[in-house]
């Protein structure tokens, strides 16, 4: 978790395929599941973070009349309710620029910007499939992006040799451009 706490953002892959070649760890597909799982994991320890920083803060905020004290205790109450509801921390927004710079000194897990990559057959590329539409339906709300791709078709398109090869070969699968060109395009 220390190494996700330094990065700027979280790309998280969801499986979104049936194939029973390939075994699940928990036995069946279900990508709605999977993501709840990290996302738990992360705004657990987000909430153990917060409530650390609390302890630490609520002295100076109540007793010392510190005022950036008191903004970050603020800050850290409303970011404590969001995950004691299960709720991320990115769901919670502020008004101030004290607000959010206090927000921001605090690098929680759950405030950085997610990307749901959605791994899907190679059928489901260009439409996506019911696991793809039940990631949709969970991630609304929540300040996120999704987006589809075919690893198995990635994979594809790199033995391809030539531009025109790989062009060819989009347009028979229904895509516009390669599920990388795209990923690459929505983290930058």
């Amino acid at each position: 978790l220390a190494n996700i706490r330094e990065c700027d953002a979280i790309i998280h892959v969801l499986r979104c395929f049936d194939n029973g070649n390939i075994v699940h760890v928990d036995g069946s597909v279900n990508p709605v599941r999977d993501k709840e799982i990290i996302d738990t994991e992360l705004q657990l320890k987000d909430l153990e973070t917060v409530e650390a920083r609390i302890k630490k803060v609520e002295k100076a905020a109540r007793v010392g009349g510190d005022k950036q004290a008191k903004i970050e205790l603020q800050v850290l109450e409303a970011y404590r309710d969001a995950l004691e509801q299960g709720k991320s921390a990115r769901t919670v927004t502020f008004e101030t620029e004290d607000e959010i710079a206090a927000a921001k000194s605090l690098f929680l897990l759950t405030t950085k910007p997610v990307l749901y990559v959605c791994n899907v057959d190679d059928a489901s590329a260009s439409t996506g499939n019911a696991y793809t539409e039940a990631v949709k339906k969970a991630i609304e709300g929540e300040d996120a992006e999704m987006l589809i791709i075919s690893a198995q078709t990635e994979a594809d398109i790199a033995e391809l040799e030539s531009y025109e090869e790989k062009q060819m070969f989009l347009e028979d699968m229904g895509l516009s451009e390669s599920g990388c060109n795209r990923l690459i395009k929505a983290i930058s």
